[in-house]
């Protein structure tokens, strides 16, 4: 459960996370949809620990890549492999336009930065790529699903089973209309997004911060490998407050 509240003094958002248990009717992973790479992970019941999974490359992290060919479509290493010589039909970075506008300023700024064509539909950003011989505008959560998509199939090849169920994080500062164009892409993936959660929170979740009473504040530094995103967190009553944000989004 997430609240969104803004801070009277510079409007920055600050989040709640509320840390309770979920009524699972299945399997669930852990995703990680990054800017430039992503990951999917389960919990080991037998370790007591996560387990992040390997790719086909034998890999932990994924490219956030997906190249469209006239052949059809590849996603993640080998999308970033072929980036150079299919610059214009390669997106990647999708994830810094997701849910916003067309003509929010970031998106503005963006679209001068990426070597494929970001279009206007109806106030929405949308992706021009050519795919098998044909013009076409797929939407920012379209591409996230396709990047998803990729981290179910080698995650169901590497457990050998169906993946039906995800909990996805985001940035802190992420507000409602980008945490709901994420569930979005993650149910075009045919994925059941049981939670959004911010990324600082999974941070602190992961090191047991939850369950420590001595150490109330922490400082989150995220050095990614396209963004460094720095959140204070105050943990109290079963609650993480997500006090400021900031960093470098590039």
């Amino acid at each position: 459960m997430s609240e969104i509240v803004l801070n009277k003094e510079d409007e920055t958002p600050v989040v709640e996370d509320v840390v309770e248990d979920v009524e699972e009717d299945n399997f669930c992973v852990g995703i990680d949809l990054g800017t430039t790479f992503s990951c999917i992970s389960i919990w080991n019941d037998e370790t007591k620990s996560v387990d992040v999974l390997t790719n086909s490359f034998g890999q932990r992290t994924m490219p956030s890549y997906v190249g469209f060919q006239s052949g059809g479509r590849v996603v993640g290493m080998g999308a970033k492999q072929q980036a150079a010589m299919n610059a214009k039909n390669t997106v990647y970075d999708v994830k810094r336009i997701i849910g916003r506008e067309y003509h929010d300023p970031v998106v503005q700024a963006e679209m001068k930065r990426f070597p494929y064509t970001v279009m206007n539909r109806n106030g929405s950003p949308m992706v021009e790529v050519e795919w098998m011989g044909e013009k076409r505008r797929l939407s920012p959560q379209e591409v996230s699903a396709m990047v998803l998509t990729e981290l179910k199939r080698s995650a169901e090849e590497k457990l050998g089973k169906t993946v039906k169920n995800a909990v996805i994080t985001v940035p802190a500062y992420f507000n409602d209309q980008q945490r709901q164009a994420t569930k979005d892409a993650g149910r075009i993936a045919g994925l059941n997004v049981k939670r959004i959660i911010n990324e600082p929170t999974a941070a602190a979740l992961a090191y047991g911060l939850h369950s420590k009473t001595d150490k109330p504040n922490v400082v989150i530094f995220d050095l990614g490998g396209g963004t460094f995103d720095v959140s204070v967190l105050s943990m109290e009553g079963g609650v993480f407050s997500v006090k400021a944000t900031g960093g470098d989004t590039h």
